[in-house]
């Protein structure tokens, strides 16, 4: 039987437990030690510098800025973005079952219809009560201000 030659890690054996997670902790190590010297020279660099009120106001295309930069959004761009992070969850569970549709047989293919139309359904509900909706005219049903029917 030929020798074949293995790679193990600073020597260890070669079916421990660390050297299958050598690379991880090394790889972990660096990122840690790479952010922490980043904020280092950061910090150690930017004390130098004298403080200007010019430097340290908020930039705006060269112009003092008009505005605070602490502004009030609307609820609808946080539902928008819960709706989206509900939805885009339940997507997720089409791609394991797309990998093993085959093996699942159709049982599993109506369960998936089942799903889907459920889906379907809580996003229906969501377009007729609005929440995807950003125009300011009234629609039917609704009351401006008001609770939604």
């Amino acid at each position: 039987m030929p020798h074949t030659a293995s790679l193990t890690v600073l020597g260890a054996a070669e079916s421990g437990p660390l050297n299958e997670y050598l690379p991880v902790l090394m790889l972990l190590l660096f990122s840690i030690s790479f952010a922490a010297l980043n904020i280092i020279v950061s910090w150690a660099l930017g004390k130098r510098g004298q403080r200007n009120p010019d430097k340290d106001s908020a930039f705006e295309c060269g112009l003092p800025p008009l505005e605070s930069g602490r502004q009030r959004f609307s609820v609808k761009f946080y539902v928008v973005a819960m709706l989206f992070i509900i939805f885009d969850v339940e997507v997720v569970f089409l791609y394991p079952w797309a990998i093993v549709y085959q093996d699942l047989g159709w049982f599993a293919f109506f369960e998936m219809l089942l799903f889907l139309g459920v889906l379907f359904l809580g996003w229906a509900y969501v377009v007729r009560k609005g929440a995807l909706d950003f125009s300011s005219r009234p629609q039917p049903g609704r009351i401006p201000g008001g609770p939604q029917r």
